[in-house]
């Protein structure tokens, strides 16, 4: 109980903690290695691409369905 009463103690305060993360966050920040914005702009063109693909995709399955559903309700009524 005591050793845990010792460490309470010998903790640093909120504000010494954060500035000693932020520092820490700081130093990594530095090491990132940044892509260039043509990469970026390649990338995002391909993501475009692949987004669009699907939203046709997906859309002409919607209507594939709902065609065949309204021929099913059609059909049994």
């Amino acid at each position: 109980m005591a050793s845990q009463q010792q460490a309470k103690k010998k903790k640093p305060n909120i504000f010494k903690r954060m500035g000693a993360w932020f520092s820490r966050s700081w130093a990594e920040f530095k090491k990132v290695s940044w892509p260039s914005a043509g990469t970026v702009f390649k990338n995002l063109g391909i993501v475009l691409v692949v987004v669009l693909f699907f939203l046709i995709a997906i859309g002409l399955a919607d209507l594939l369905f709902s065609w065949l559903l309204s021929l099913l309700t059609s059909v049994g009524a």
